[in-house]
């Protein structure tokens, strides 16, 4: 946002700040909130090259809309699931570390 728009909004009584600040996140919790919508964005343009969400699922043994919420980062999957997936597409550990690294740029 520039610079004036903030001015109008802070001189009408609103208040600008992140997203962050917004939910009183910790610098840890955004962190963690960064890798997985990275692990996700990663899974969902792998599988997508190699196989449908049904087929991924049937292989980490898990089911479709799991896989779908996966790919979309919902914070009820677990980060065992999304990593299980990622590998499942053949991620090596090494690509899996380079994303997460990435994303704590």
């Amino acid at each position: 946002m520039d610079a004036t728009k903030q001015a109008q909004l802070e001189a009408q009584g609103w208040k600008v700040g992140s997203v962050d600040e917004f939910l009183e996140l910790t610098p840890e919790e955004s962190m963690l909130i960064e890798i997985k919508l990275a692990l996700a964005s990663s899974l969902r343009q792998r599988r997508r090259s190699q196989m449908t969400q049904a087929q991924l699922a049937r292989k980490i043994e898990s089911s479709q809309p799991r896989v779908a919420r996966a790919e979309q980062g919902d914070l009820s999957v677990s980060f065992d699931l999304l990593l299980r997936a990622m590998l499942a597409t053949g991620a090596t550990p090494q690509e899996i570390g380079r994303i997460i690294a990435e994303a704590a740029e």
